[in-house]
Formats: C-alpha cells, sequence, structure tokens
C-alpha cells in the first residue's frame, strides 16, 4: 500500500507536512551527531533530535509524552551534558583511546543488531491498519490514561524497572570512581617545592634605590642589615660598570634658616 495515500488519508494536511519537514530534519541531525567532530556539536544535533520526537509524540496524540520528553531529556538531560561539556571539556582526540578493550567493534555490533531489530519490527508492521485503542486510552484523558497504566495496572512491572535503572546507575559510578593517585601532588604541596628549589627570593627582588637614599636605577638597594643588594639592579648597569653606592648619597639635614639662606 502506499505510504502517502495512507498518511493522506488518516492524517489532516498540516500533520502531514510537518512530518515531512521535520522528518528529514531529524534523520539529518542523526546522522550529523555521529559525524561532527565536536562533542558540543553532536550534543546539540541530539537536542534537536529530542525537539523533534517530541512533536512527534504531540502530533500522535500523546502531549504528555511530547511535553516529557521536551522537559526532562532536552530541558535537564541534555542541559546537563552540554554544562559537563562545557566545563570538563572533552576534545576530538579523546575518542581515539579506547578505555574498554573492543569498545569500538562492541559499538558497531550492536548499533547494526539494534538497527536490524528495528528494521524488522518496522517491516512487519501494517501501515495501512486504522488505529485501535488509542481513543479508549484517551477516553478520561491522556495523562489520567498512562497514570493508570503506570501506577494501577503495570505498577509492580514499573517499580522492578524504576530499581534496575537505579541499580545500573549505581554500578556505572562505581565502575568511573578511581582511587586518589596516592603519588600526586595538590597545590601546596607543589607551591612549597618551588620555593625550597628556588634560588631567588621569596617575595621577589627589590626595586631598584628601595631602603635607599636615592631613587635611581644605578642604585642598589639596601637590606634590612644595611648591605647592598647587588640583585636589585640590572645585569647591564653592573657590567658597564655603572653601580653606584648607595653610601655615596648621604641624608643631609636642612634647617629653615637654610633654606632662607638658599
Amino acid at each position: 500500500m502506499n505510504f502517502a495515500a495512507i498518511v493522506q488519508n488518516q492524517t489532516s494536511q498540516a500533520e502531514a507536512v510537518l512530518f515531512y519537514v521535520l522528518a528529514p530534519i531529524t534523520v539529518l541531525s542523526a546522522v550529523g551527531m555521529l559525524l561532527v567532530k565536536k562533542a558540543v556539536h553532536s550534543a546539540l544535533l541530539l537536542a534537536a533530535v529530542m525537539i523533534s520526537l517530541a512533536i512527534f509524540y504531540i502530533l500522535n496524540e500523546a502531549p504528555f509524552l511530547g511535553i516529557v520528553q521536551i522537559i526532562v531529556y532536552t530541558g535537564a538531560v541534555m542541559m546537563l551534558f552540554l554544562f559537563i561539556l562545557m566545563l570538563v571539556g572533552v576534545d576530538s582526540a579523546d575518542s581515539l583511546v579506547e578505555t574498554i578493550k573492543s569498545q569500538r567493534v562492541l559499538g558497531i555490533a550492536a548499533a547494526v543488531g539494534v538497527g536490524g531489530l528495528l528494521i524488522a519490527l518496522v517491516s512487519k508492521g501494517d501501515l495501512g491498519r486504522p488505529l485501535v485503542g488509542l481513543q479508549m486510552a484517551n477516553g478520561e484523558g491522556n495523562v489520567q490514561g498512562i497514570a493508570r497504566l503506570i501506577f494501577v495496572q503495570y505498577v509492580w512491572p514499573f517499580e522492578v524497572v524504576s530499581a534496575l535503572l537505579i541499580t545500573a546507575a549505581i554500578g556505572a559510578m562505581v565502575l568511573a570512581h578511581r582511587e586518589p593517585d596516592s603519588d600526586h601532588k595538590d597545590q601546596r604541596t607543589l607551591s612549597e617545592e618551588r620555593v625550597r628549589q628556588s634560588s631567588q627570593p621569596v617575595a621577589g627582588l627589590p626595586g631598584p634605590g628601595t631602603f635607599a637614599r636615592h631613587n635611581a636605577v644605578d642604585i642598589p638597594a639596601l637590606l634590612p642589615d644595611g648591605t647592598p643588594a647587588d640583585l636589585s639592579v640590572s645585569d647591564v648597569i653592573a657590567a658597564r660598570g655603572h653601580l653606584a653606592k648607595p653610601g655615596d648619597f648621604k641624608f643631609i639635614e636642612t634647617t629653615d634658616e637654610d633654606r632662607e639662606e638658599k
């Protein structure tokens, strides 16, 4: 049976237009998510795919799933991924390192298996069959119907799946956890070693003329004991022999009478 005829008979013109517009965008975004080199761009394309899926849910008279898709996955999970990528930073070179042995082969095999399963399921479906049970499920409202199925009819399978998901999350945290390296040096240890190994003063070199009686660049600074600090003057000035002595500049007290005579 012709798919275009089925869409035309069972959907409105606006729904058909939205499908033909969003379907290529969804497929191209999914393919681009796998092909782009930057992880941030891949996450943004995945967000576009999720928004398109939410619109498809709403078109299929499942507004609750569409809103949850946007709020939970696109608004919370994807934004969390983006913040992690921006804070931690992921380079394309990280994909060249395999943290698990043969993970590329396993990933390709899993993708091929899931893709084949989806193709087999879709190929067995009858696209011309009318929708059965949708009106009954949404008879008391879409949200109320989903709540009745999850929390009344299928409450135990729902709780079991929730427990499995929590167990999987805890297992992923345990596998990703790394014990702190005992040889790793913190900032305090590194700074202390740098100070011990350095031959320069910790507080820096004094400027020319400090604690002296002149502020010229060729006058060495005076240390607290009164001796000149040769490191306070440039080596070029010392090599040229232009280095002056602080003692040559003596402080002369002047009185008011001396100032009046001048």
